[in-house]
């Protein structure tokens, strides 16, 4: 069933984190976080929303990345019930669509609930002072549609940012899958 995103409002500060990669090797935001604008992406392995944009979503982020952006990506989901998603999955999913950023495992969801990210994907776009300044789709395209993934919402609003710009505050909702929530209490 298709969710949209919360849109946390404008100017929240990024929440910091240190979270695994696949491998068990911790990255913390501090670290990964360079001078320019941040997008953190949760997403995950399984969810046709993801899969329909995960190469376009590589692309970007490699062009992006050049421009001066640091881009990292979360998968939250419950692994035990979506095996799908499990780190050595995320290795292979990753490699497959040319992410070359880290793609990090939320297993306890924290960080997914700091952010308020309740699908897959979930983007959000920090500022130079780590401040939210982008939340929302990476374009208009959709499973099954006749839109092809370009990433075109996703790189206006970095683009606005790398250019001293604020991105435009007519931002539409993420929507996809929703996050797999471990039954043990940690529910969006």
């Amino acid at each position: 069933m298709a969710v949209e995103s919360t849109m946390l409002p404008l100017g929240t500060t990024a929440p910091g984190f240190t979270l695994p990669d696949p491998a068990g090797a911790p990255h913390g935001l501090d670290d990964l976080a360079g001078d320019g604008p941040l997008v953190v992406a949760f997403m995950c392995n399984h969810c046709p929303y993801v899969r329909h944009i995960a190469d376009a979503f590589g692309k970007v982020a490699v062009e992006l990345v050049a421009r001066g952006a640091t881009v990292v990506a979360i998968n939250s989901n419950d692994a035990d019930a979506y095996p799908d998603d499990a780190p050595p999955r995320m290795v292979e999913f990753a490699r497959r669509h040319g992410w070359t950023f880290p793609y990090l495992v939320d297993a306890d969801q924290d960080v997914a609930r700091q952010y308020g990210a309740v699908c897959t994907p979930d983007l959000f776009v920090f500022d130079d002072d780590r401040r939210l300044a982008y939340r929302g789709r990476f374009d208009a395209s959709r499973p099954g549609g006749d839109v092809p993934a370009t990433g075109e919402d996703l790189v206006a609003a970095v683009g606005a940012l790398l250019e001293g710009d604020v991105p435009s505050s007519e931002q539409l909702p993420s929507i996809g899958c929703g996050i797999k929530w471990r039954p043990d209490g940690a529910s969006g």
